[in-house]
C-alpha cells in the first residue's frame, strides 16, 4: 500500500487510460477495508465482453511493459434517464471509438478518433447469439458494433488498419453521465453560444462547468459545426483530458466518496474484453502505466475526407492516404509525428489556436 499512496502525489501523473478505465485503483488507495468492497463490488459490475477473433493477431501476449493497442467506445444506447437529448431511439452502434496506442515502455500514448459516419469494409463477425454477420462493403463504422458488438468492431479495426487490437472497453451514454456527476461536473470552454434547433440543444459562451446532463448534450451535439461528426470527436476529445484533469485534481483525489462513486458509475456501465474485465486486471494494467505524463497523453482523428457532391456517399467521410501513415506509425510503435501538431492533450484539452477554433473550442 505505501507505493500506491505515492502514486496520488502530484508528481506522479496518471495517464488518460487509468484516470478514464481504471478509476478504482485510486478508490483503492483510502484503506484497506475499501480495497476489499471496492474490488468486491467493481468486479460484480463489469460485464466480460465475448473475446476479438484475430484478423493481426500477435505472435505473443503484450509483455508487462510492452506496447499495446485498447479501443476505446461510447455505445449509443438511449436505455438511461435522460440519454435520448436527441430524441432519438439508437440503434445500439458505436458513438465514439479511439483506438489508443501505449507505447513500449508505457510512458507516453496516443488516441486516435475513428468518425462513426466512415464508409469501410466489414469483415464477418460473430454475433452476441452465436451467429455470423456477414461481411459488407460501404457501411458505416459504427454499425459493427450493432450487429456484432465490441468484438466485431475490434475485429473490424484489424481488418481496415492491420493493427492488432489488444483489448477493447466499451461504456454506455447512463454510465458516461454517472461519471460526470461523480466528480461534481467537468470544465469547459464554448467560444461562441450554441443553439442547435436539431437537437435542442442550447449552450452560452464561455467557461462553464457541465453536469452529467449537459455533459452529454455537449459531446453529443454535432449540428453547431461544419462537418458534424468531425466537431463532434474534437468536443469529446477535449472533454476527455478536461475530465482527467478534474479527476486528478485535489478536489477529487481527497474525496474518497467521489472517487468511489467515479469508479462505481463507471464499472456498472462497462464492459471489457475477457482478458480486462475484472478490477484486478484493471488495476495491474494500471501499475504498468505508473510512470506516464498527462503531457505525453495526445488525442488525433483519423485523416479523413468528405465524397464529393455527386456521389451516392455524401454526407459520408472515407479514409484518406494518410490514415495508411497513421495506421503504420501505430503497427511500427512510432510517435504522432506530424499528425500530432495542434492535437488535444492532457495539458492542452483544446489543442492547437487554428483546430480549436475550427472545431469549436477555446482557442
Amino acid at each position: 500500500m505505501p507505493q500506491d499512496r505515492r502514486s496520488t502525489q502530484p508528481r506522479r501523473r496518471l495517464t488518460a487510460l487509468r484516470v478514464i478505465v481504471v478509476a478504482e485503483l485510486v478508490v483503492a488507495l483510502v484503506t484497506g477495508a475499501t480495497v476489499v468492497f471496492a474490488y468486491e463490488h467493481v468486479d460484480q459490475q463489469i460485464d466480460t465482453g465475448a473475446p476479438i477473433e484475430h484478423i493481426q493477431p500477435r505472435k505473443q501476449a503484450p509483455l508487462p511493459t510492452g506496447e499495446m493497442n485498447i479501443l476505446l467506445m461510447g455505445t449509443d444506447s438511449r436505455a438511461c434517464a435522460g440519454c435520448d437529448i436527441d430524441n432519438q431511439a439508437g440503434e445500439g452502434g458505436s458513438d465514439t471509438t479511439i483506438l489508443l496506442h501505449i507505447a513500449d515502455g508505457r510512458r507516453s500514448a496516443y488516441g486516435i478518433s475513428i468518425p462513426r459516419d466512415a464508409l469501410v469494409d466489414r469483415p464477418t463477425c460473430r454475433t452476441p447469439d452465436g451467429g455470423t454477420a456477414p461481411a459488407a462493403s460501404d457501411v458505416q463504422w459504427n454499425v459493427a458494433y450493432t450487429v456484432g458488438g465490441a468484438a466485431c468492431t475490434a475485429r473490424q479495426v484489424e481488418a481496415v488498419t492491420g493493427i492488432t487490437v489488444d483489448s477493447y472497453i466499451a461504456v454506455n451514454f447512463g454510465g458516461f453521465k454517472d461519471m460526470v456527476d461523480a466528480i461534481n461536473g467537468v470544465e469547459v470552454c464554448i467560444p461562441k453560444p450554441v443553439d442547435d434547433t436539431v437537437a435542442h440543444i442550447h449552450f452560452d459562451a464561455g467557461t462553464q462547468t457541465l453536469d452529467g446532463d449537459r455533459a452529454l448534450q455537449y459531446v453529443r451535439e454535432r449540428h453547431s459545426t461544419a462537418n458534424s461528426d468531425l466537431g463532434r470527436m474534437k468536443r469529446q476529445q477535449a472533454f476527455i483530458a478536461s475530465m482527467i484533469g478534474k479527476v486528478m485534481g485535489a478536489g477529487t483525489l481527497t474525496r474518497p466518496d467521489r472517487l468511489y462513486h467515479f469508479a462505481s458509475s463507471l464499472a456498472d456501465s462497462l464492459e471489457a474484453s475477457p482478458d480486462l474485465a475484472s478490477a484486478g486486471k484493471l488495476v495491474k494494467l494500471a501499475a504498468s502505466l505508473r510512470h506516464a505524463d498527462l503531457g505525453h497523453i495526445k488525442f488525433v482523428s483519423a485523416p479523413t475526407t468528405d465524397f464529393p457532391v455527386d456521389d451516392p456517399n455524401w454526407g459520408r467521410l472515407q479514409f484518406t492516404p494518410e490514415a495508411q501513415v497513421l495506421w503504420d506509425r501505430v503497427k511500427n510503435d512510432e510517435p504522432l509525428g506530424r499528425f500530432g501538431k495542434g492535437a488535444v492533450s492532457g495539458k492542452n484539452p483544446n489543442g492547437g489556436k487554428d483546430s480549436a477554433a475550427e472545431n469549436g473550442l477555446c482557442a
